[in-house]
């Protein structure tokens, strides 16, 4: 037989005898005091973190941290877009937006004076078609045939010729007729041409010319830079 002195039995010796062994005793009542208040401390860590993710959620702090992160270099907000100018509205000041100086405005038709030229073989084309014109309300200018560089040289249904001072009346005129060709020229003056070529049948009606001016003059999305805000 021996003497053993197992640990945690506070000092006390006892003699190992056949195939019993005495039991440990448990942990000081300190020691689990301390583990259940560090346990207790990590679990109400936990819930105050998951109640400020709530918080920013709810609150909208994440957009306010993804509007920052879109400033610019100088520390301020991008600027929003500023929206396009309706197309023959009138302005601010009340005048017609073609009247402020902007060569690009679409005028209302009866500001806008239209050369009816006829570049195809048939007869009388040139004067049937600037009635349409004038039922529509332009001013009607020169009506003839067509000047000898575009006689029988214009295969679609009509070209649209403007200066720089007409190109909204150009975009305006160009919006009758399906398929015209718009181009510009060093002309001084906003008159616009527009001659007829060999596929010319008709004018739109006008439902389909509000339509075609509104699909020609909407604005073009701006183009986003990858990975930009």
């Amino acid at each position: 037989m021996s003497m053993l002195t197992p640990q945690g039995l506070k000092g006390k010796q006892y003699r190992v005898t056949g195939n019993s062994y005495p039991r440990l005793g448990r942990p000081p009542k300190k020691s689990r005091k301390v583990i259940a208040a560090l346990a207790g401390l990590l679990a109400l860590a936990l819930i105050g973190l998951g109640g400020v993710q709530l918080y920013d959620i709810f609150t909208g702090r994440n957009k306010n941290s993804s509007a920052q992160a879109c400033a610019t270099s100088s520390g301020k907000p991008l600027a929003a877009p500023t929206p396009g100018a309706t197309p023959g509205a009138p302005a601010a000041s009340g005048a017609p937006a073609a009247a402020q100086g902007d060569p690009h405005a679409v005028p209302q038709p009866t500001a806008v004076t239209v050369n009816i030229y006829n570049a195809t073989t048939k007869a009388g084309l040139a004067g049937r078609t600037a009635e349409e014109f004038k039922k529509r309300g332009f001013v009607i200018g020169k009506v003839g045939n067509a000047p000898a560089e575009l006689d029988k040289k214009v295969p679609g249904t009509a070209q649209v010729i403007a200066g720089p001072t007409g190109a909204g009346a150009g975009t305006l005129v160009g919006s009758q007729i399906a398929g015209a060709t718009v181009t510009a020229d060093a002309r001084a003056d906003a008159t616009v041409d527009f001659v007829i070529g060999d596929s010319y049948n008709a004018l739109l009606d006008e439902t389909q010319a509000a339509a075609a001016l509104a699909l020609a003059t909407k604005p073009s999305p701006t183009p986003t830079a990858a990975g930009s805000c």
